[in-house]
């Protein structure tokens, strides 16, 4: 996709995110040298240090910090300019910033993303992926335009947009004696070795909710481990060490499911949610984000109706 930007305020602006010469290179496939030589050449034109390279950190100077907050106003000036110019050839083009909750990024959004940059081969996405708090911080904290969570968040001062249904199911390992019943009772879930996801994931927030209003407290179930993705829960749950709750996306396509872990019913419980678009409240998403956002509900809601 074409930049409007000065490619040196480009350099200036990934050495001043990461404050390291190397990583910098490395994120925009250049060698070392040739971002020093960059960065040297913007100082010069400018006749002012933008970075203080004394001792082993890096770290902005003052003029640099005033270059930065101009740099990102004019990159995002830039981006709207061109969205606004595309918009008379009838297509999008631009930045997309997306960030997605693990379950969703790993098992949802390629597909969605790959239909999308078909139909629309000027946009240029990046994705970010964590927890839910860790997306529904970045919306907030304006680091992505837009956010796919497992919802709600917990903070209201968004606007919420619900786009697909979702189940958490109980995995066990096939041996497991739970794996030829008719299922269990909730209070069997007080005794069992469960493996959780991390503190900050939907999917967690999710389960203990459910269990509290069966009268099952956090603090009466034994977690023996917790794990930062829904892969590693199948992984560890297929190991025999122990059982846990993952999407029902995240085992449409396993072809370990019935050999190595299988779903166990619980009586009375039903794990449901919805996977919820997030942004910023305020003025309406425009160009490729408001684009990204109308065709993943059409696309979900087709599935729906299917």
């Amino acid at each position: 996709m074409a930049s409007l930007e000065n490619f040196r305020l480009t350099v200036f602006r990934k050495v001043a995110e990461q404050l390291s010469f190397r990583k910098a290179a490395e994120e925009l496939y250049l060698t070392q040298p040739a971002v020093s030589q960059q960065i040297k050449a913007l100082e010069e034109e400018l006749g002012v240090g933008l970075f203080d390279r004394s001792g082993s950190r890096v770290s902005l100077t003052p003029a640099g910090t005033a270059l930065l907050e101009y740099s990102e106003r004019s990159c995002r000036l830039l981006e709207e300019a061109l969205q606004g110019v595309a918009a008379f050839s009838g297509s999008q083009a631009g930045r997309l910033t997306l960030g997605a909750s693990t379950t969703i990024a790993q098992y949802v959004l390629p597909r969605l993303l790959s239909e999308f940059c078909k139909a629309h081969p000027r946009v240029s996405p990046t994705l970010t992926s964590g927890n839910t708090e860790e997306i529904v911080t970045a919306v907030e904290e304006d680091k992505i335009v837009l956010g796919l969570i497992e919802g709600p968040p917990r903070n209201r001062d968004l606007a919420l947009t619900p786009f697909l249904e979702d189940e958490l199911v109980l995995l066990v390992p096939a041996a497991h004696e739970w794996a030829e019943g008719r299922g269990i009772a909730p209070e069997d879930l007080a005794r069992a070795p469960l493996l959780m996801r991390e503190r900050g994931s939907g999917t967690r927030h999710i389960v203990e909710m459910a269990l509290e209003k069966h009268h099952i407290r956090r603090g009466a179930l034994n977690v023996v481990m917790e794990l930062d993705s829904t892969e590693a829960i199948k992984s560890a749950v297929e190991a025999g060490l122990g059982v846990g709750f993952v999407s029902r996306w995240a085992i449409a396509k396993d072809a370990r499911f019935g050999s190595a872990f299988r779903i166990v019913e619980i009586a009375g419980m039903r794990f449901r949610r919805q996977f919820v678009l997030i942004a910023r409240k305020g003025p309406e998403l425009a160009g490729a984000a408001a684009e990204f956002r109308n065709f993943v509900l059409a696309r979900t809601r087709r599935k729906a109706a299917d």
